[in-house]
């Protein structure tokens, strides 16, 4: 796999921020990172034993690394680490005209702090550097919905619970000139 092709700014570099390749011995850490984000939904479900709440994010989590890894393609998986430890995964795709945010998670105790505004800040200054469109897909009512329009994306589409959103690589251009 080639390198990630994000560049972190020198703010978060000097705070000891670093993307790396996702590697298998990660799996933990991406499975514990992936409960995190099931973790409200599995409370709804008070008849489930932990066991059962284990098993279910287990296997939902290969499957989605599954779908990850044989349905999509050219997609960059990187461990985003402070000091060398993992504290988020930050899922990229390079397509014709854009950088693709697959996925960007974060542990439950970095979140909330700017670091995910960073993050993604940086693949679109990357993207805009290769001259690319930025574009993703969020749930209908994600927390991380307002931090995207604020960020400049914009609705293309509605599908099932999810809005296809897309930043113009001169989205800034069209701020300023309006």
């Amino acid at each position: 796999m080639a390198m990630i092709p994000v560049d972190l700014p020198p703010a978060l570099v000097a705070q000891g921020i670093a993307l790396r390749q996702e590697r298998d011995d990660d799996i933990p850490f991406l499975t514990e990172l992936y409960a995190s984000t099931r973790a409200g939904e599995l409370e709804s479900f008070p008849h489930w034993t932990d066991s059962d709440k284990a098993a279910f994010v287990v296997q939902q989590f290969a499957a989605q690394r599954h779908h990850y890894r044989t349905t999509l393609t050219d997609v960059h998986f990187a461990v985003v680490e402070h000091g060398g430890q993992p504290i988020a995964r930050l899922y990229v795709q390079l397509r014709r005209n854009a950088m693709q945010l697959i996925d960007i998670t974060l542990r439950p105790e970095r979140r909330g702090a700017g670091l995910g505004s960073a993050l993604i800040t940086a693949v679109i200054d990357s993207a805009a550097r290769r001259r690319l469109d930025v574009g993703l897909f969020v749930e209908r009512y994600s927390a991380a919905l307002p931090l995207y329009r604020r960020l400049g994306f914009t609705t293309l589409a509605e599908h099932d619970i999810y809005l296809e959103m897309e930043r113009p690589q001169h989205a800034d251009q069209l701020k300023t000139a309006s």
